[in-house]
């Protein structure tokens, strides 16, 4: 009998398998997801570009002897852009958690889709995973904005990914660094005669989101500059590599790009370990929308995530949280049907890398677009009726619905704008204004 069944299974698992990649799909929008998740009117275009950042400072080879060995570092970089609408969706392939086994994703981009430049120059946004990350985990996001008229640029961050996982120090002194870089390089590309994005990018109000590590970075570019006890970690970065990164160095100072109008950072990392303080976050300069979960132990909440949105003082900011959450919150695609099995290389299963114990990942992606569909749109866009979206009561359970027979707001509705009623349950939304101290 045990037998019999063994061999059932085993002729059923690759029949599962197969049915279950075939729904590895990044671009479900549920029937009550709010107002602004939903996909734009253009169609999405993608294209792999490999781009070189020269005489960098070899992070993974500095000795002891106070060298900084120089290398050439080689970024690749995955662009969705607007573009006509009849081209058919490409697969995306990529590589799950163990950095061994190879998915497929199923979204609504095409690959070398003709763009659509009646829009363009179109507005840049960056996408910065975390560690490890790679190009595609928040390429339901990437997909999302370009259908609404941005070029986004989600970045494999070399040291970083699933397939190369390096010391942690190159990630702390690298990570701004290439976000930086990539902008440079889109601006550059954006004005190449001939060039596949010739004419599509205009970065002179550019958006970047991060992810934990990511989130980490973005901050650093947007002003916030790192602490005295980050840069002396024995653990961290080697020598004093992360001094360029110091709160208050021309070397920070140095790096931070006018050119950067929003920032969204998704459980960026660091405080509970000290790399950030209430002087280095004050330099905080770009409006930033903060995203956590409540319950995140890889971050924190309290005196992590929450913390630094209450010491980012330098910038207008929002902070959204999912209740009972942990770090995994809003970013990450739905787990791969892959990432359901036992991994050897893990040890674990790679599920646990995408999956929230408590939200439902899909909602939780609708919820991000929306608010960053509405955050950037405001500040990159200059659309201002996009404000109505970010004026919330804090406590969603607090919003009262009402609605006129006809379905217009009453007086008395202070529902979440771009919410059905009952579907903003767990969530928090909070605001504070330059130089605003939280409460």
């Amino acid at each position: 009998m045990r037998f019999r069944l063994f061999l059932n299974l085993a002729f059923m698992l690759p029949l599962i398998g197969t049915a279950h990649a075939a729904q590895n799909r990044i671009d479900t929008i549920r029937p009550d997801a709010p107002e602004l998740a939903k996909h734009g009117d253009h169609g999405v275009g993608r294209l792999t570009l490999e781009l070189t950042n020269p005489d960098q400072i070899d992070i993974l080879n500095v000795g002891d002897t106070g060298d900084l060995p120089i290398y050439d570092r080689r970024l690749t970089v995955e662009v969705y852009y607007p573009a006509q609408r009849n081209a058919a969706p490409t697969p995306m392939a990529t590589f799950l958690r163990d950095g061994e086994t190879e998915v497929v994703l199923h979204g609504i981009s095409a690959a070398g889709a003709e763009p659509d430049r009646t829009g363009a120059p179109y507005p840049l946004v960056l996408v910065s995973h975390g560690y490890p990350g790679n190009r595609f985990l928040m390429s339901h996001l990437a997909e999302n904005l370009a259908s609404k008229g941005y070029v986004t640029v989600s970045i494999d961050h070399t040291d970083s990914t699933y397939r190369d996982k390096a010391a942690f120090g190159s990630t702390l002194v690298n990570r701004p660094l290439d976000q930086i870089f990539v902008l440079d390089e889109l601006e550059r590309l954006s004005t190449e005669a001939g060039g596949p994005l010739n004419g599509l990018v205009d970065t002179e109000r550019t958006g970047l989101i991060g992810y934990s590590m990511g989130g980490y970075g973005a901050l650093i570019a947007a002003g916030a500059g790192v602490t005295d006890v980050a840069v002396d970690y024995d653990w961290g970065a080697p020598g004093t590599t992360l001094a360029r990164h110091l709160a208050g160095s021309d070397s920070h100072e140095a790096l931070v790009d006018d050119r950067l109008a929003a920032i969204v950072a998704i459980g960026p990392w660091g405080r509970e370990r000290d790399f950030w303080n209430a002087d280095g976050m004050a330099g905080l300069r770009v409006p930033t929308l903060f995203v956590a979960g409540s319950e995140d132990d890889i971050s924190g909440y309290e005196g992590g995530i929450r913390r630094l949105w209450e010491e980012g003082t330098g910038a207008d900011r929002h902070l959204l949280t999912f209740v009972s959450a942990n770090h995994n919150a809003a970013a990450p695609i739905p787990a791969p049907a892959e990432s359901y099995f036992f991994s050897e290389t893990l040890g674990w299963s790679p599920f646990e890398h995408y999956a929230d114990a408590v939200w439902d990942s899909v909602r939780m992606n609708n919820i991000l677009q929306h608010f960053t569909t509405a955050f950037m749109d405001l500040h990159i866009k200059g659309d201002t009726d996009k404000a109505a979206y970010l004026d919330l009561v804090p406590k969603a359970e607090d919003g009262v619905h009402a609605v006129s027979e006809d379905g217009f707001p009453t007086d008395s509705h202070t529902y979440w704008a771009g919410f059905a009623d009952r579907t903003a349950k767990g969530l928090r939304f909070e605001t504070l204004s330059k130089d605003q101290n939280a409460k």
